[in-house]
């Protein structure tokens, strides 16, 4: 059987512009949304919000509050996730 490349390649080209589209598809969505990775959550409206963690890092990054309570904020906060004996 003889393949000219032309052939070849129009055989695939719809297979080439649905990975296209689809890849520029992923890249919108992923460059529209909040920042899903770095442990947001959705409430109940569907919104991403920051964590408790992202909510102190942005306060002590924006001088709002000290080194001191950032640092008693912080403690506080690992010791709420510990798990609690009953």
């Amino acid at each position: 059987m003889y393949w000219d490349g032309g052939w070849a390649w129009m055989a695939f080209m719809p297979l080439v512009w649905i990975v296209l589209i689809g890849l520029v598809v992923w890249a919108v969505v992923r460059l529209t949304q909040g920042p899903a990775g770095r442990g947001t959550y959705r409430d109940d409206g569907g919104a991403y919000r920051e964590t408790p963690e992202e909510t102190l890092d942005r306060r002590f990054a924006s001088g709002e509050i000290d080194a001191d309570a950032y640092a008693d904020a912080r403690e506080r906060l690992a010791a709420s996730y510990r798990p609690r004996l009953r």
